[in-house]
């Protein structure tokens, strides 16, 4: 089974915010602008789900790295590693690895781009007001999908830096009752990457099933 963490991480290409409202728009162009003019980042992130019918509340703690197209990411024991190509997404606990094309990249993923750039596509946005996270001032803003019927949350709301330089934390509501809160807890921007980080080596998972898609 792939790891279903990442319905908040379903978006790479740009196609432009639709029904939005001028001030949010422009926010969020903002720091697309300021994500794609980098060439490599590394990024660290907590996630905490909760289901108050379900009784379910967990933490987990995730961190990624990218450079253009190719990215590598953890989230507790479950990683992924692609090459710009190929995607392999690892699950430890089931000693799996599913292999698919990224051109197919979906939202089981843990692509730490899509976490960036959430809202590029398939959403309109609203602003809501200024607030305050550990002493910094936000934006925040509530996205809502132009296509309700096709996804399962409803409301994603965002917490953007009054420069528009970084995200903070986003919040993803979705139709069954679940909160999924992503809190950005560390940004560094155009740092050197290994390229092996992007590369997929089987001898590193003996006894691994690979399952490709």
């Amino acid at each position: 089974m792939k790891i279903v963490i990442a319905s908040l991480l379903i978006f790479v290409s740009f196609s432009g915010i639709g029904q939005s409202d001028p001030k949010s728009e422009q926010i969020l162009n903002t720091f697309s602008k300021e994500i794609k003019s980098l060439n490599s980042f590394y990024m660290e992130f907590s996630l905490h789900f909760l289901n108050k019918a379900t009784g379910e509340d967990s933490k987990q703690k995730g961190n990624g790295f990218v450079q253009g197209d190719k990215f590598s990411a953890k989230l507790d024991d479950n990683e992924v590693i692609s090459n710009g190509m190929k995607i392999w997404t690892i699950v430890h606990s089931e000693k799996v690895v599913y292999e698919s094309d990224a051109d197919d990249d979906d939202e089981e993923s843990i692509n730490p781009k899509k976490l960036l750039t959430i809202w590029e596509t398939g959403f309109k946005s609203k602003y809501e007001k200024e607030d305050v996270i550990n002493g910094k001032k936000v934006h925040v803003i509530n996205l809502y999908p132009t296509n309700p019927a096709e996804v399962q949350y409803h409301t994603i709301t965002l917490y953007v830096d009054v420069n528009g330089k970084e995200l903070h934390k986003a919040i993803m509501k979705t139709k069954e009752g679940t909160t999924m809160t992503y809190t950005v807890t560390k940004m560094d921007k155009n740092i050197p990457v290994d390229k092996s980080k992007f590369v997929y080596d089987a001898r590193k998972f003996p006894g691994y099933q690979l399952i490709r898609d």
